[in-house]
């Protein structure tokens, strides 16, 4: 049987790594083989390309190159990583999938949407979530999610994390639309992550045991 592929979503600082990382301790526990990625990421040379797009350089990637470098990052890791897993009946948790280009780059950078749906088709065959956790937070707490964070650990933020309030505040938006969409009902669940993790946990709990 094929396995479940489910992806978190949300703007910066809502709690994805974590709470991913706490569900797939949760899955492993009842016995279901549970595999976690990101994006980009998940496979060595699609970590590459997440230094590329991430990184601040003196030769930054343009809007259009970025985004293609997020398709090519995702390519390579639903063939390496994600289809893979999924054909041999493992669950795959993804850190990010399609809905963050379309919130990111359409939204956020102005790009077509039905394009860059064309565009991401290519890069995955065709491949959709079972379900994507859509993590929700208020603006003001994301940046001071992050600020805690980088004080924690001596990071500095990334190119994405600098783009802008503006620039967040509509990825945030394109997010919750893209939930609204009447042909994503059945498959977002939208959760408020400015709660504490037991709550959050419980509701991702929830959403995920219609597919139990």
């Amino acid at each position: 049987m094929r396995g479940k592929f489910i992806t978190f979503e949300g703007p910066e600082g809502c709690g994805k790594s974590t709470h991913s990382k706490a569900l797939a301790e949760r899955l492993r526990a009842r016995g279901i083989e549970t595999i976690l990625t990101r994006e980009p990421g998940g496979t060595p040379l699609a970590e590459k390309i997440r230094a590329l797009v991430r990184e601040e350089t003196g030769d930054a990637p343009v809007a259009s190159a970025e985004t293609l470098l997020f398709l090519a990052a995702r390519a390579q890791n639903v063939a390496r990583a994600v289809l893979p897993a999924l054909e041999r009946g493992a669950w795959v948790l993804c850190d990010r999938f399609a809905d963050s280009t379309f919130a990111y780059q359409g939204f956020g950078r102005g790009f077509d949407l039905a394009e860059l749906e064309r565009l991401n088709a290519f890069a995955t065959g065709g491949l959709a979530p079972d379900l994507t956790i859509l993590l929700d937070v208020p603006p003001e707490i994301s940046r001071e999610r992050l600020g805690t964070r980088q004080n924690a650990t001596g990071e500095k933020a990334d190119r994405m994390e600098n783009a802008g309030r503006l620039f967040h505040k509509a990825v945030r938006d394109g997010f919750l639309a893209l939930a609204a969409l009447p042909e994503n009902a059945g498959r977002f669940a939208v959760i408020d992550s400015s709660g504490g993790m037991d709550r959050v946990s419980a509701a991702i709990d929830a959403a995920v045991e219609r597919l139990i």
